[in-house]
């Protein structure tokens, strides 16, 4: 049996120019010299280093399994060095997503988000991730349904007869940090009943259940719940694996055709569009948004990331696919923006902005106490 390769998305908001726009070039450069001796130390097989809005992505792929000490410690070492950076030049929201000075070997917990899978390469492995800035990690879930509970998105349910056999779906109880697994095609109306509440459910976790392992997983941190605070939206990422069982990399994407609204926005407080662009592109200069997603594409080739660089390229120095970076998702984006707009001409009414148990902060009880004595019966 062939060794299990790890993939990881390890990613932070540690400051940015000019707001929550992006985070400084420097920052990006000294992440990519850490993880280049992280490789040489042989901690790594290979990385990527990019960006979705002001979030940092460090993108590595190892074989020491999820929630590996070194792995975890090299990605927080990224961090901390990037961090003094944004603190020298008094960026905004410097270190905003380092919640511990005392590092115990794993993100969780710590700030930076993350997504893990552990799998057997295939003969041939693409792999697609996915990142989203101002938003919270049900995000996903809407999306992720469409792609592996309707046969009318993918077509693989009904003619490939290992994506026939249908897929294990890992939901989260965000709130109550519990999980309950969930079979597809069996229960995808209770799935769907569960996952309508974006509020408190969230997909981490999809398996085949033909034998081929994961097809993708999410990061469910929630950074509000373990700062105690608020402090940024969740920004998630998602990996994906696709093609030959699982949904082919156009099933994954003819879904961002749809004009998606989800939570998140200027403040971590209101409902916007989500609007598919380049890493380039996701600065979000409309409102702080709306909420940006990018995805990139790559090969995997013996726990090496390919991308379209020469063969053998290996230190980060990766091209990868950018899947939404062309012109056939402007009419997309146009319509991204023009239901952002509706939303926000609602002003500080629902449904513009989030209800007030969603809300990540409001100054709602304040004025609630100051009025509390002036607040009468009705007749």
């Amino acid at each position: 049996m062939a060794e299990k390769v790890t993939v990881s998305i390890i990613k932070a908001d540690i400051g940015s120019i000019c707001g929550h726009m992006t985070p400084h070039p420097s920052m990006m450069a000294k992440a990519k010299e850490i993880l280049t001796d992280k490789q040489k130390q042989g901690i790594i097989e290979d990385f990527y280093v990019t960006r979705v809005g002001d979030d940092i992505n460090l993108y590595m792929t190892h074989y020491k399994g999820e929630g590996n000490k070194e792995v975890h410690t090299a990605a927080w070492e990224c961090f901390q060095e990037a961090t003094k950076i944004s603190k020298s030049m008094h960026l905004y929201a410097a270190g905003q997503d380092i919640l511990t000075d005392a590092f115990s070997g794993n993100v969780k917990g710590a700030g930076p988000g993350s997504a893990e899978m552990t799998f057997e390469e295939r003969p041939s492995e693409p792999l697609v991730f996915f990142m989203a800035d101002k938003t919270e990690p049900s995000a996903y879930s809407p999306i992720l349904t469409r792609i592996f509970l309707d046969p009318f998105t993918t077509t693989g349910l009904v003619i490939d007869k290992r994506a026939k056999m249908g897929f294990d779906v890992e939901i989260q109880d965000v709130m109550d940090h519990k999980k309950v697994v969930m079979s597809s095609p069996e229960e995808t109306l209770s799935i769907l009943s569960l996952l309508g509440d974006t509020s408190r459910y969230a997909i981490k976790r999809i398996n085949s259940r033909a034998g081929l392992g994961p097809a993708c997983v999410v990061s469910t941190d929630k950074l509000n719940m373990t700062a105690g605070r608020y402090v940024g939206k969740d920004d998630p990422v998602c990996i994906c694996r696709a093609q030959s069982g699982f949904p082919s990399v156009g099933e994954y994407t003819q879904v961002f055709q749809n004009t998606w609204l989800v939570a998140g926005w200027m403040r971590g407080s209101h409902i916007g569009a989500f609007y598919p662009c380049s890493p380039e592109d996701s600065n979000p200069v409309y409102y702080d948004g709306p909420p940006r997603i990018c995805a990139l594409g790559f090969q995997l080739c013996e726990g090496h990331l390919q991308g379209l660089e020469p063969q053998g390229v290996k230190g980060g120095d990766h091209i990868p696919v950018d899947i939404f970076g062309n012109n056939t998702w402007d009419n997309v984006r146009a319509n991204a923006i023009k239901a952002s707009r509706l939303m926000r001409a609602q002003g500080p009414f629902q449904p513009s902005i989030l209800g007030a148990e969603e809300m990540e902060y409001t100054s709602r009880p304040e004025v609630l106490e100051d009025l509390k004595k002036r607040f009468e019966p009705l007749d």
